[in-house]
């Protein structure tokens, strides 16, 4: 099991799902989380309820530029470093090419695509400094193979599977290290609150939907020093689902 004693991580969307999943994991495991949630009560409540000493709740709207300064600003006054982050807010819009608005493309483009990105440049300075860093960016199956009527967030997350493993040429001679998370069909409300049908796991060769901790020991991992020469590795946690099989 991976050992993040007094590792200080920073993780975006951590209020729900795999992002709670992830802060709760990462708590158990000795590491001291930043809380980083839209809405500032949201991120309060999970540092109340995973530990307030072990947690630091910060408002980041991944969208703002401002919020992402001041998160990591606020982080490193209150522990004096980061050891990793984990961009794991996301949004899932699913429609027909032709029924996305244009609104939808840049809402899906803003939060998945450009706050990864404003992410990784808020916490670079940071760890070159200290000549060492994490960056895990959750993306998804759909970044290679894409699921009917989502075109638009396909293209999203896979715009962050290039920059991922860019990011990761050009920040390791730092000691920064970049890798990525592929979850296949996770049980978590974003997916509930779509129209995308999860009620069936035949297609899975393990023949069960992933739970958010699947997600969350894999971000362990790389958040870890167990993972230190893993760098613009894309872990695929999908339960074979993008094998083929023989339905």
């Amino acid at each position: 099991m991976p050992n993040l004693k007094d590792h200080v991580i920073l993780v975006t969307g951590a209020n729900r799902g795999q992002g709670k999943a992830i802060a709760k994991h990462f708590v158990s495991l000795g590491a001291k989380v930043a809380v980083g949630a839209r809405n500032l009560k949201d991120a309060k409540a999970l540092s109340l309820e995973i530990g307030e000493k072990q947690s630091l709740p910060v408002q980041l709207d991944v969208t703002k530029e401002a919020d992402w300064i001041a998160a990591v600003q606020t982080v490193i006054q209150t522990y004096n470093k980061i050891d990793a982050l984990v961009n794991n807010a996301g949004i899932f819009i699913k429609k027909p090419l032709l029924e996305t608005t244009v609104e939808d493309f840049q809402q899906l483009n803003n939060v998945n695509q450009l706050g990864v990105f404003m992410g990784i440049k808020a916490v670079t300075p940071y760890m070159e400094k200290q000549q060492k860093g994490s960056i895990v960016n959750n993306v998804s199956i759909s970044a290679f193979a894409p699921i009917n009527d989502a075109a638009a967030y396909a293209a999203s997350k896979a715009a962050v599977s290039n920059l991922s493993k860019s990011a990761a040429i050009e920040l390791g001679p730092k000691g920064i290290r970049v890798n990525s998370i592929h979850p296949g069909v996770i049980q978590t409300n974003m997916v509930s609150d779509s129209n995308l049908n999860v009620n069936e796991a035949d297609a899975i060769p393990l023949k069960r939907l992933g739970q958010s901790n699947d997600i969350a020991q894999v971000a362990a991992f790389l958040a870890s020093d167990e993972s230190a020469y893993c760098n613009g590795a894309e872990i695929v946690v999908d339960g074979g689902l993008t094998l083929g099989t023989d339905v």
